[in-house]
């Protein structure tokens, strides 16, 4: 099959197209490679097989050029997965993140239309759920609030992937993810630069008492869920969650963390952040019916391996992780 992979030099993005490249697909990765952290580890990230993959540097802001890209390629599916990410940072830059994920996911719904491609699979969020407080979310929540800029452009994304398939006919599926983590994660999220920090001796800062829960989604999980919704025929439009299925408290996130590491966090303790939801918990019971979606690594399984997987990472590549811009927690 022929792919397109938004995005697809992130750190979910590059997952995918590892695997879809793997199952024999054809891959097209089109990244704008922005500096929100270090382009080269974005890079780093196909390195190992970006002589068998065809890359685009392009921004989806640019309509002309994603119509193009799409024109040329006439992807039989395509992963969007592109976008600005982070709720902090969104706030402090709503209007990139409302023209990057709103604009830009409009830009590719319409080039794949117009190159008639077959079928889309929207990389959404966890956050879109805001102050549910039916727990785990089901997909048929009413959401009434989101707290963040970053929510708002994936609900809206939602909404216009929605639009596409009852207009047009496309087939498309937004997966809802609940905060992935493992190898290459993101050098901004928490649980890459705690590890970080705690390994070398520095603070790591702890928003409120610690007593937030997240459903944290091991990587692995995430991609066989996502290859699960390329073949999923029930609906033209529908939406997933893909999540873990368990919640774990930031407090204990950092003891497994010292626990994995064999050392000690220092913690600078912080105010609570807005935007932050106090609680992220999946029903995954839809995913598990219709996308096969079996996820098998547990939090305490897959802290380790995330460990291990840095620890290796960084005797190998300090030269390299030495130019690195500074981390943002999130």
């Amino acid at each position: 099959m022929k792919t397109i992979v938004t995005g697809g030099a992130g750190f979910i993005g590059s997952h995918i197209t590892h695997r879809l490249l793997h199952e024999g697909h054809e891959v097209v990765v089109v990244d704008d490679f922005n500096d929100f952290y270090h382009p080269a580890i974005k890079h780093h990230n196909l390195a190992k097989i970006k002589d068998h993959i065809e890359i685009i540097v392009a921004d989806l802001r640019d309509e002309a050029t994603v119509h193009s890209i799409f024109s040329r390629v006439r992807p039989q599916t395509t992963f969007h997965l592109a976008a600005r990410a982070g709720v902090r940072p969104s706030i402090l830059h709503p209007r990139l993140y409302l023209e990057t994920n709103i604009n830009g996911t409009f830009h590719v719904l319409e080039a794949a239309r117009f190159a008639a491609c077959e079928r889309l699979i929207f990389a959404s969020s966890s956050s879109v759920y805001g102050l549910s407080t039916n727990v785990p979310f089901h997909e048929d929540l009413v959401l009434k609030q989101t707290l963040s800029p970053y929510a708002a452009t994936k609900l809206a994304g939602e909404q216009l992937c929605g639009n596409y398939s009852y207009l047009y006919g496309m087939r498309i599926a937004c997966l809802r993810f609940f905060t992935v983590y493992g190898a290459g994660q993101r050098p901004d999220l928490a649980i890459h630069s705690f590890t970080d920090a705690i390994t070398h001796g520095r603070p790591i800062k702890r928003f409120g008492s610690g007593s937030t829960r997240r459903d944290y989604t091991f990587i692995d999980d995430i991609v066989q869920g996502v290859m699960g919704a390329m073949h999923y025929n029930e609906k033209y439009f529908d939406i997933f969650n893909l999540g873990g299925h368990k919640t774990t408290s930031l407090a204990e996130l950092i003891a497994l963390l010292e626990k994995a590491i064999g050392r000690k966090a220092i913690i600078e303790e912080l105010p609570e952040q807005k935007g932050d939801m106090p609680m992220t918990y999946a029903d995954i019971t839809k995913a598990k019916q219709y996308l096969d979606y079996h996820p098998q690594t547990s939090i305490e399984i897959g802290i380790p391996k995330f460990v291990k997987w840095y620890q290796e990472y960084t005797q190998t590549q300090k030269s390299f992780l030495s130019t690195l811009i500074p981390a943002r927690h999130e």
